[in-house]
Formats: structure tokens, sequence, C-alpha cells
């Protein structure tokens, strides 16, 4: 018989990060044990009132009452994943529960998730996220950056309140300063505007982006706004890539018109079980995927990194903003988060 544990432990953001909705310089997240007579598995959920539940209390009411109502874990890892979901769980809740499950399923069987998963190693290097900032900030983030061999890729946070001008004096201040140093520095530039921009904004920024070497926008309308992308859709100077807009699987048929790719979320779509079949439905419509995160920490992130090897684009980089960081697992090797070849998905928690 599995039995369930909770811990809520708040993580700190070593650089506080501001987005187009607000600036977040740290979470209390639920971590999840389900154990057995043998071994346990870890889960973790970092709380979002988008993503259902706003703090780890609520997160982990969801989950004691789940249980309380079908009796245990008694059932197949996507019978528990389909009756949380019917039940009205959160899903950064059931994420939490569904990476525990999937742990301990891969530590029974001695094997690491990704093998047990059937595949290999990521190989594609992760974006790290910097946050809306004055332009004077931008050196001292990208220097420090640079110094722990993270700038390979940047995903640059824009969307500001104050206006697609402010979004182009910082981006100008940091491309500028690439340029003077290129020949040290090979970045790759992604945008992120966390849906700030209006359609004719996004127009205007989509163009300005484009003569300076972005590869790809986020998000650039606001949830809600989708029947808004095929404005933007057709000619569109750069690939469109939708987060929040992107639930689950079910979002994906509606915006395959609209977008070049998706950017799923573990905490969004209720944990690996849902995300797998994101990614098939995904190629299913010739769309990208990307993987991203929020607040996690190296649990979360080694749960995600362990299907890496089925993305287009990572973007797994939240437990590199943490500090003290209570967590292990998933370290970056050559620019790749990268999951650690033992049984489960590798990520342990201090004192655990």
């Amino acid at each position: 018989m599995k039995t369930v544990e909770f811990k809520t432990i708040y993580l700190k953001k070593r650089f506080p990060l501001k987005i187009s909705r607000g600036t977040f310089s740290g979470s209390e997240n639920l971590f999840v044990y389900v154990s057995d007579s043998k071994s346990f598995g870890l889960g973790e959920m970092c709380p979002g009132a988008t993503e259902g539940a706003e703090s780890a209390e609520v997160g982990q009411k969801h989950l004691e009452d789940f249980l309380k109502d079908v009796g245990g874990l008694s059932s197949s890892i996507w019978d528990i994943y389909f009756k949380a979901v019917d039940f009205g769980v959160a899903p950064c809740a059931i994420a939490a529960l569904d990476m525990a499950l999937w742990d301990l399923r891969a530590k029974e069987a001695n094997m690491s998730l990704f093998r047990l998963f059937g595949l290999g190693l990521p190989s594609v290097s992760t974006s790290v996220t910097i946050g809306i900032m004055s332009p004077e900030e931008v050196h001292e983030r990208v220097r420090y950056l640079n110094e722990k061999k993270m700038l390979e890729n940047l995903k640059i946070k824009l969307g500001s309140p104050d206006g697609i001008d402010h979004d182009k004096e910082m981006f100008s201040e940091l491309f500028e300063f690439l340029q003077r140093n290129s020949s040290k520095l090979k970045v790759k530039l992604r945008v992120d505007a966390n849906g700030g921009w209006s359609v004719e904004d996004a127009h205007k920024m989509l163009i300005w982006l484009h003569e300076r070497n972005v590869e790809y926008v986020e998000q650039p309308l606001s949830w809600g706004e989708e029947e808004n992308l095929r404005f933007l859709f057709k000619d569109r100077p750069l690939p469109l890539f939708v987060d929040e807009s992107c639930r689950n699987s079910k979002d994906i048929p509606n915006l395959s018109n609209y977008v070049d790719g998706i950017n799923l979320k573990l905490m969004k779509c209720g944990g690996l079980t849902e995300a797998m079949r994101m990614v098939g439905v995904s190629r299913a419509h010739n769309l990208k995927t990307m993987i991203g995160c929020m607040g996690e920490s190296s649990v979360s992130i080694s749960a995600g990194a362990s299907i890496g090897a089925l993305f287009d684009y990572i973007d797994l980089d939240s437990h590199l903003n943490i500090d003290p960081n209570p967590t292990s697992g998933a370290p970056l090797v050559n620019g790749i988060v990268t999951p650690q070849n033992i049984p489960g998905h590798g990520a342990s928690l201090q004192d655990a």
C-alpha cells in the first residue's frame, strides 16, 4: 500500500524575476512523497492561481481530498491522472503527485526515469531567462551569466507595463552589449512577452526583433486573445510560440493554425503523463515543442529533463536561480540540463 506525505519549503530566487504580470522573488513550494514498503517517489508543486492552486496549502488540500475520495493509489499512473483531473484537482498539484508516482515506478524498476520512458539524454541546451529590467541592470546580469557559463541561449522577458519603448530600450542595451563583445559571446536570443502586447504592438515588435536576430517570440498576446493570433501569424517575420494560451493537449488543435509551436509546463498540464500526450498531439499538428518551467527546484526540473529528449527547445532554468537550493539533481552539463543516470528522476531534497 502506498502512503503520501507532504512538505512545504520556501524557495527564494537569487534574482527576482519581473515579467509583464508582476515581479516574483520566490515561492512556497509543496513537495510530495509517495512511499511503498521499499522506496519513495518525490514530486513538487509550484503554486499559481492560473495553475489552479494559489498556495501550497491549497494544493495539499486538493490532493488530500482526492486521495480520500479514491481510497489510495492502487490504480495505474494514467488512471490516477485522469481521475484527479475529473475530481478537479489543480493541475500544479496533479503534477507533483504524477511525477512522484513516475519517480517511484522508475525506482521500482531500478531504472532512470528517462530510460523507463525509452528515451536518451536530452541534447538541446537550455534557455536562461532574464526578466524585465532597467538598461543599467542588463550589463551586470549578462556578466554574471557569462561567468557561470549560462549564456548560450538567452530568453529575454519583454511586454513591459511601461510599453514597447521600454522593451526596445532594454533589448537594445542587451543587444549592443553582446555586439560589442561578439568575439567572446555567441548567444542565441529568444523573447517572451508573457502576453504583454496588443496586436498592434506585437506587429511592430516582431519586425523590430527580427532585425535583431531573435529566434522566436513566445506568447505575444495575453491568454484569452487566441483568436487574434491569426492577425500575427500571416506574414510573421518570426516563429510564434504560445505558453499561457496552451494548458493541455485539448488546446493544441485550435491553436495549430496560428502558431509555430507550444511551450508546455508540468505545472500547467498536470505532470509527465499529460506532457507526453501534448508532445504527441503537437507532432501530429506539425508544431514545434518546448518544455518550460515556473519557480520549480531541481526536483520538478529533473522530472522535466527526463523527457527532455522529446523537445525542440528547452527552457528548464528555474533551479539555477534558487539561493539557497535545498534540492539537487539535473546538473547543467555543457549548457544541457541533464538528468542523472540513477534510478528515478534523480533529484533529492535535503533531509528527505
